[in-house]
């Protein structure tokens, strides 16, 4: 077995205990309720035999442990067809906290609602919260990405003309109160569901008035007298057969018309990936063989083939789809002065090629795959001269601005401007996934752990202490398995840095799935770069 595969295998474990959400006693509490879970609603609502394309589920991975941790951020979050429509779903796990709102679940929350209105999907919540942790109400209320956000999106997205549905299957507290009933319709079970801006303790506590939660917020209150929700429901089964009812019902919608054909199978086997991408992220590799496992046979199209070729650019189709795909290449290549290993780093006339190639698909309007493996653009005087910040800033301009749909699968190295260049996540890909064997960070582990060494080595030898080789390596060892830690693909997901990771295998179904939610948005806007350094 690969490496790679030991490494997906231990995610997968990972994995299998996040989907646990609090635990088999939560679930069968949640159970004894009437209740399903997050998880079992999900199943429930999408179409049989459609699969819930998931994304965030390494969200707060290993983070909040003084809290009891909070498996997935407390809330699940995907793609999936119901009643035949693409739809954005976003569940509370009430097994988790009660549901309750930590820092890490706003911005998940946020990520979903994000990915319904760049790509103008239906949103279905299906809420049961407690509301905002209240020892984090600081890490969550106030600021501009924090949990207000939600309701601005909720009224956004309903100018927008994006249904939004929501169901409130358990408690919908306080703030949280607000995002049902800013969707444009709003269910709510029997015996489980409430809404409120306070709770009777709450209530209790202010006004003094005796009430309980079903008088104050329950299905026949806000049903029958407030006339806040649309939809009374008996049960967790019915409320969800409602939804898939109502939006089976929707209207038409428009489509961007990015081309596709009939697919074609690859030329290349996944299970030939092993081979193909090695594991040690310093060993040379030929993208090009790479690629060939998920796109249609016979389709690429390479673009400047001679010219910058530390950045592969081409055409081709990905399950029929039409896409272009800026890949870094790893290569050992023969030339005069002998050979020459190619790589990881990006040179000025692969800067100037992949901008040149980013403009074009902006101008045929074809979705853009950036496949990244990049350690940053070169360093040197050589490279100084030859305005190797200009051209970066060239390419870093033309994705910024690059309108079409761009999907960044990060495979491996993803250092420093790289990433910018690449279309990490601050240059808004519409997804964006990592394999097992991504790493993220400002540089690599073994140089980043040198330089820091060298400045306090630098330090305390200034103030006359004496630094010996054994402290030198020790210092050295703990920097770096610190930082290698932290450019983990688990440490990138847990803060969604990237939306999945994702086996390398299933690369060509996301892509696919990307690219078809995409061509939801009919709205491309007129690509315009600005100022470029030429």
């Amino acid at each position: 077995m690969s490496t790679l595969e030991n490494r997906w295998n231990e995610l997968q474990q990972i994995a299998r205990q996040i989907r646990l959400g609090g635990g088999s006693r939560r679930i069968d509490s949640e159970h004894a309720k009437g209740k399903m879970t997050a998880r079992e609603r999900i199943t429930a609502l999408v179409d049989p035999g459609t699969e819930f394309e998931e994304f965030g589920l390494f969200a707060a991975f290993e983070f909040y442990e003084e809290q009891g941790g909070c498996p997935a951020a407390g809330v699940v979050t995907g793609m999936g067809s119901i009643s035949g429509r693409r739809c954005v779903i976003v569940a509370n796990d009430a097994t988790v906290k009660a549901g309750a709102w930590f820092p890490l679940t706003a911005k998940k929350n946020l990520r979903a609602q994000e990915i319904a209105m760049e790509n103008h999907l239906p949103i279905v919540y299906l809420v049961d919260s407690a509301g905002v942790f209240l020892p984090m109400q600081d890490e969550i209320f106030p600021d501009k990405e924090h949990f207000g956000r939600i309701f601005r999106n909720n009224a956004k997205m309903s100018a927008m003309g994006i249904p939004q549905i929501a169901a409130i299957m358990g408690s919908c507290v306080a703030g949280g109160a607000y995002l049902p009933i800013m969707s444009d319709e709003a269910l709510i079970v029997e015996g489980t569901g409430s809404v409120f801006l306070a709770g009777s303790y709450l209530v209790r506590a202010a006004i003094g008035e005796q009430i309980d939660n079903e008088t104050l917020g329950g299905a026949e209150t806000h049903t029958e007298i407030s006339g806040v929700t649309d939809y009374k429901m008996p049960d967790d089964q019915t409320c969800l057969d409602t939804i898939r009812d109502l939006i089976g019902k929707l209207g038409p919608f428009e489509v961007a018309g990015f081309n596709r054909i009939a697919s074609v199978a690859p030329s290349r086997t996944s299970e030939e990936l092993a081979d193909l991408f090695p594991y040690d992220r310093n060993k040379p590799y030929d993208v090009l063989k790479v690629i060939e496992t998920f796109i249609d046979a016979g389709s690429f199209t390479e673009y400047k083939k001679g010219y910058g070729q530390t950045i592969t650019t081409g055409y081709a189709r990905i399950d029929g789809w039409s896409v272009g795909i800026v890949a870094n290449q790893r290569l050992v290549v023969k030339s005069k002065q002998g050979e020459m290993q190619i790589g990881g780093v990006i040179y000025s006339d692969s800067a100037d090629k992949a901008t040149r190639f980013i403009l074009n698909c902006n101008q045929k309007k074809v979705p853009i795959v950036f496949l990244q493996d990049v350690t940053g653009f070169m360093v040197g005087k050589r490279s100084e001269h030859g305005g190797i910040i200009k051209d970066g800033a060239k390419m870093v301009n033309a994705v910024a601005n690059s309108v079409v749909p761009k999907i960044t699968i990060v495979m491996g190295n993803s250092y420093g401007a790289g990433n910018y260049a690449m279309c990490g996540k601050a240059y808004d890909p519409r997804f964006i996934y990592a394999w097992p064997t991504a790493r993220m960070a400002v540089m690599g582990g073994a140089q980043a752990a040198k330089t820091m060494l060298q400045i306090e080595v630098s330090g305390m030898e200034k103030k006359g202490q004496t630094v010996t080789e054994e402290d030198k390596q020790k210092f050295l060892d703990k920097l770096t398995q610190k930082y290698d830690s932290q450019t983990d693909a688990t440490y990138a997901a847990a803060r969604l840095w990237v939306d999945e990771i994702i086996h390398p295998a299933d690369t060509r179904d996301r892509i696919s799935q990307a690219i078809d939610a995409a061509n939801h948005n009919a709205i491309i806007p007129e690509f315009k770069t600005g100022v470029l350094q030429v």
